[in-house]
């Protein structure tokens, strides 16, 4: 057993400094103002070879194979001063002091706020079982948020968190842990500072976080992560708000991926469909036309690994021709409904796989740990089967050929990345080729799905440079979000799943990857009852990712008009999240530049509100929106904190305006959505309905306003297919409103992408008063106090009674503008 506990000295080398320890070495690397690395090494290699950080400030092995994703900066110089008992690094931003005996390390914000402090003599540890542990300092109520995708709470205050990806079929959303993610990162939120931190650890052997649920009398209150080898390869993300953190994290790992507009919209999908004995194709096809004659959305089908099916068995790559008859016509015909297919691929081979002796020819296989000339075996669907190295060059382009001949070249630049976990491989000694270097897959397991999704969206832009790839995957490491897709795997049908979901998505949002959903109305077990099933869609229609799929176990299907009687409720939810197109797509490339989650957690945009440090249920969509949606069956009312420091007005209640900082009840029925706007919302809508993503434009914009703070928003469309946008070929309209007895709206407009929208309806919000004037550019548009006369008007404005907001409408201008609301006092007796 070895432990860090004194200082021994110190070199300064390329950029990074380097700390002698009396049995570890610390590189110490301060990659921006914001972001610090230290790096515990018991073996002293400390060689550079990461398939996931996209931000580094040293040169890497595997550079190579992320040329044009990967940002080389140049390290921060921090000063440093050094005393006989400390060394103090500092930059703009941080303070890293080091305490020598006993070593200690501790981070401070430029305020000298402490964010981070090591437990002192004993901070890194290499144990009796070769295990690398990190031990660090808490106080009782610290919040603890992120993890990765983790069932529960939101706060994992005193939790014991394992990271290891399982295929966890059927998962209890509220107490078990694994799931199918690996990403050991999480947010510190200190209750007494108000101040966060994020801590990552670039290390990917399996792992447990002890998050104070450990106690020893001969320490302070502490937290530990413990791996089962390499290196504690720290990094600390400071920056006090949490979404600075995330900002941060994102910058670091990799900014998320703007999904095709496809991604968002309805994914319909079912294992039904493709394991039926023949004609599967058939059947696919008319649930698209049903969907369509029942008046709902499509954008795309998932579609399950049935179409693989040999000898009964799921074999990746091949067509069952029984149930496809002819996949090139299928595609085509999915493609010319708007529906296109995201086709089901493993990277497990069954040994019976007709290919298989091909496969093992071009050796691509994770090779067995006694005998590195054999492949290893591990359990697979159906027996026995080899798993996919795709840390070897070769076979990572083998793979790309036969997912291109396969699929990408009979129709498709979707790909849905499944079973991808490698949980069934217990031999941990099991060898991948890590590149030519030779590794072992207990350090590299997590990795292989985020190649693996790396590889999709590869195979798609090399196929057609034009097409934006839509990925989807069920696993992923630290920095799955550059990639794809993901969601939280295949939850049960039961409204603790509906409930306990969210903050498995909202937690995954505070880990980096906005793009996450669930299964609309639950995956395994029975049948949703109605009311669990529409309570599912009005949650589902926020999520990043919205399907409704499922293996149901009593023979049933689950489909949107399943409950005659709720499909009309239904319809309407899921034609809303259509028609709020333009404010989530906006979200979608908000988290590309900063990583802010689509789901949000309340504590990401309230962080000075104690109250919502442990709220788990209610979200922010978007900035704007709070969603307090129906959880509880047979609900009569919904219970809702509203976040302190603004006024809220209930969208389903002609805006009714409530003050922050307090709980209130509000009446529920089965169509509710409970959804509250904040003050200086601005949200931008389709008044003509959508009823796909990616092929409809918006054509009149319905912006929803609430004036009382300025803010600035950005409106953000491009065509949602291709890669256009990379040079130029989008639409970045910011929208910033200002002033209250005033309000200015000016919108301005960058980018060459043309523009759709013929009209605008502007809905502003005003509860005491109407306005005395309202102007576009340096015209005042005429008023209504008539509604059927303002209705039949081209442009114009009317204040609505019964809503309290002026409504004001007007042919797009299509050049930059402003548009003037005047609330100012109207002497009308002239006194």
């Amino acid at each position: 057993m070895k432990i860090c506990s004194r200082f021994a000295g110190m070199e300064t080398k390329g950029g990074c400094y380097l700390v002698h320890t009396d049995n570890a070495d610390l590189k110490i690397v301060f990659v921006t103002d914001e972001i610090v690395r230290v790096r515990a090494s018991f073996d002293k290699e400390l060689a550079e070879e990461s398939y996931i950080l996209m931000t580094t400030a040293w040169e890497d092995r595997l550079d190579p194979l992320f040329e044009g994703e990967r940002t080389r900066v140049a390290p921060v110089v921090p000063s440093v001063e050094e005393t006989d008992s400390t060394i103090t690094f500092a930059t703009a931003a941080v303070k890293l002091v080091l305490e020598k005996n006993p070593l200690c390390l501790a981070l401070f914000n430029a305020e000298g706020v402490e964010l981070y402090r090591t437990i002192s003599g004993s901070p890194f540890i290499l144990d009796s079982n070769n295990r690398v542990v990190s031990r660090a300092r808490m106080e009782e109520e610290d919040c603890f948020y992120g993890f990765g995708e983790k069932a529960g709470l939101l706060n994992k205050n005193k939790t014991f968190l394992r990271e290891r990806a399982t295929d966890a079929m059927g998962y209890d959303a509220e107490k078990m842990d694994t799931l199918y993610k690996h990403i050991p990162f999480y947010i510190r939120l200190s209750r007494s500072t108000q101040k966060a931190v994020g801590v990552f650890y670039h290390n990917f052997y399996e792992s447990v976080f002890n998050m104070g649920c450990e106690k020893s009398n001969y320490w302070p209150r502490y937290t530990y992560w413990q791996a089962d080898g390499g290196d504690i390869d720290m990094f600390l993300l400071a920056g006090d708000t949490i979404a600075r953190v995330v900002d941060n994290y994102t910058l670091l790992t990799g900014r998320p991926a703007l999904l095709p507009k496809r991604g968002l919209g309805y994914q319909g999908s079912s294992m039904y469909y493709p394991e039926l004995e023949k004609d599967s194709d058939d059947a696919v096809i008319g649930f698209i036309d049903t969907i369509k004659e029942e008046g709902f959305p499509i954008d795309g089908f998932h579609l399950s690994s049935g179409y693989t099916s040999y000898n009964n068995k799921r074999c990746v790559f091949t067509w069952n021709t029984d149930r496809f008859k002819d996949p090139r016509a299928y595609f085509a015909a999915m493609n010319e409904r708007g529906a296109q297919n995201v086709p089901n691929i493993k990277p497990g081979i069954l040994l019976m796989h007709p290919w298989f002796k091909e496969f093992e020819e071009k050796d691509v296989f994770v090779k067995d740990s006694e005998d590195p000339s054999k492949y290893a075996v591990g359990s697979w669907w159906g027996g026995d089967g080899a798993f996919w190295d795709y840390t070897k060059p070769e076979a990572r382009e083998a793979w790309k050929k036969y997912m291109t001949d396969s699929l990408i070249d009979v129709g498709t630049n979707s790909i849905w990345n499944d079973n991808c976990e490698y949980d069934s491989l217990l031999d941990k000694d099991a060898t991948v080729d890590f590149d030519g270097k030779g590794g072992t897959i207990a350090a590299l397991k997590p990795i292989m799905c985020t190649l693996m999704c790396k590889l999709s969206n590869d195979a798609v832009r090399e196929h057609d440079p034009s097409a934006r790839p839509y990925s989807v995957c069920r696993s992923g490491s630290a920095g799955i979000q550059r990639y794809a897709q993901t969601w939280c795997g295949d939850n049960y049908t039961s409204w603790k799943s509906l409930k306990y979901n969210i903050p498995i998505i909202t937690g995954m949002g505070l880990s980096g990857q906005p793009n996450e959903g669930a299964d609309i109305g639950g995956f395994a077990g029975p049948a949703p009852e109605e009311e669990l099933f529409v309570r599912w869609v009005q949650q589902g229609i926020f999520q990043a990712r919205f399907s409704i799929h499922s293996a149901s176990n009593d023979n049933t299907v689950t489909e949107p008009w399943m409950f005659r009687d709720s499909a009309d409720i239904i319809r309407d939810a899921i034609l809303l999240r259509y028609r709020l197109t333009p404010y989530l797509y906006s979200a979608e490339y908000e988290a590309t530049q900063t990583g802010a989650p689509i789901m949000r957690a309340l504590v990401y945009e309230f962080q000075n509100d104690e109250n919502v440090y442990d709220s788990s249920f209610d979200f922010m969509f978007g900035r704007d929106i709070l969603v307090a949606n129906v959880l509880e069956k047979g609900a009569k009312t919904r219970s809702v904190y509203l976040p302190k420091g603004t006024k809220w007005y209930d969208w389903g209640n002609k805006f009714a305006c409530y003050e922050g900082g307090q709980t209130i009840e509000v009446p529920v029925d089965m169509t509710s959505i409970p959804m509250f706007l904040r003050e200086g919302a601005i949200i931008p809508m389709a008044d003509n309905q959508l009823m796909s993503m990616e092929r409809d434009c918006v054509k009149n914009l319905h912006l929803v306003m609430v004036p009382g703070e300025d803010r600035v928003y950005t409106c953000y469309e491009d065509d949602g297919v291709t890669n256009d946008f990379k040079q130029g070929v989008y639409r970045r309209t910011k929208i910033a409103m200002t002033g209250k007895n005033v309000v200015k709206v000016a919108f301005t407009s960058e980018g060459s992408y043309r523009d759709s929208v013929e009209t605008v309806m502007v809905e502003m919000v005003r509860k005491d008063r109407s306005p005395f004037w309202v102007a576009l550019g340096d015209r005042k548009l005429p008023h209504f106090l008539n509604r059927k006369k303002f209705d039949a008007a081209q442009e114009g404005w009317y204040y609505s009674q019964s809503k309290r907001a002026v409504e004001i409408k007007y042919a797009n201008p299509k050049k930059d503008t402003t548009l003037t609301v005047s609330f100012e006092d109207f002497d009308l007796i002239g006194m």
